[in-house]
């Protein structure tokens, strides 16, 4: 029914637009009484799906990447459509626009999304808000700092979101492989990233003691762009600063054998969906080899079917995000990946 009727609708409006209204109507569905039937629809409830990552026991291995509800808006309608988790974000703490739009791309042929968004955001105090509600869903909390913040600066923009968020999330994702934010890449550099984060990492062990609660897992969310060196510092960052695990990948800036027309093509920001497929396998199937499974591992980047998900199990993550898929396929894809993985056990 959604690639059928739903989605060539959206599809013909701007892709931004789209994002909106398909908002508003979840939240609308959600509202007078259709949650049941999504559940009814989409969800899998069954023990041999859940999975015991960095501490914490997910119902399910599938969850929605971080970009599709920055501002913590959703998530709890959301989790209808069989999510295992959900990651807002990525926050700043204060509030910014994004880039000037037009700055969202569908590439049809090439079932992908160009976007150079920039960290558009209310702020991590006004999401701090809707999260203070009932959560029906893990919810991971993606973080990164201002485009106004200098990278020497940088640190202290990751702190005060993980403070807000400290009692209001399950994990933490540290984004600084976002292409739409200049600069924010040079911290992927070993020395500036090994210093972000320990001091996360202390951060995390004095909120922990204050507030009498576990410390919360944190995660590096690395770009797909890095070379083989790279990612052996990736490693080595890892094992140093005793973070707990890898979103293996962001979006990327190649713009390799595509086949939409070049106009679209040429748009500067990060690309997702089908074209990332490969190379995101790849960069997992890299971590866990290297490392000897070191640290768990969240897949994502071009997965567009139960295979593709299945394919980044078996290279070595340990739990799997949708998001472009997710637009291309529906939530029906989400229920066929969690339907695979029990065919398998």
């Amino acid at each position: 029914m959604y690639k059928t009727f739903l989605q060539p609708l959206l599809f013909s409006l701007d892709a931004e637009k789209a994002h909106h209204i398909t908002f508003s109507l979840v939240r609308f569905l959600c509202k007078i009484g259709f949650s049941g039937l999504f559940k009814a629809i989409y969800k899998i409830e069954d023990p041999r799906l859940e999975k015991e990552v960095f501490g914490i026991k997910f119902k399910n291995p599938v969850g929605l990447a971080a970009g599709f509800d920055k501002d913590a808006k959703l998530y709890n309608e959301l989790s209808n459509f069989g999510f295992g988790f959900v990651e807002i974000g990525t926050l700043t703490p204060k509030p910014q626009e994004g880039n000037p739009k037009t700055r969202l791309f569908r590439l049809k042929p090439d079932q992908a999304i160009v976007n150079r968004m920039g960290f558009n955001n209310m702020g991590v105090n006004d999401a701090v808000e809707r999260l203070k509600k009932e959560h029906k869903v893990l919810i991971g909390g993606n973080i990164g700092k201002n485009k106004i913040t200098p990278n020497e600066d940088a640190v202290s923009d990751y702190l005060i979101c993980f403070n807000a968020l400290f009692d209001h999330v399950d994990y933490f994702v540290v984004n600084v492989s976002s292409p739409n934010t200049p600069g924010l890449r040079e911290l992927q550099d070993k020395e500036p990233l090994t210093a972000l984060l320990l001091e996360l990492k202390n951060e995390n062990a004095k909120l922990a003691v204050h507030k009498k609660l576990k410390e919360k897992p944190i995660l590096l969310k690395i770009a797909p762009d890095l070379t083989d060196n790279q990612l052996l510092d990736i490693i080595t960052i890892v094992n140093d600063t005793k973070i707990d695990g890898v979103i293996a990948t962001n979006t990327t800036i190649e713009r390799k054998n595509l086949k939409s027309e070049v106009s679209l093509t040429k748009e500067m920001g990060g690309l997702s969906g089908k074209p990332l497929t490969k190379r995101s396998t790849e960069v997992i199937r890299f971590l866990a080899e290297k490392s000897n499974k070191a640290f768990p591992i969240i897949g994502v980047g071009g997965i567009h079917s139960e295979e593709d998900a299945l394919e980044k199990l078996d290279a070595g993550a340990d739990l799997v995000q949708l998001y472009t898929g997710f637009i291309y396929e529906g939530p029906v894809l989400v229920k066929r990946i969690n339907k695979a993985i029990l065919k398998r056990s």
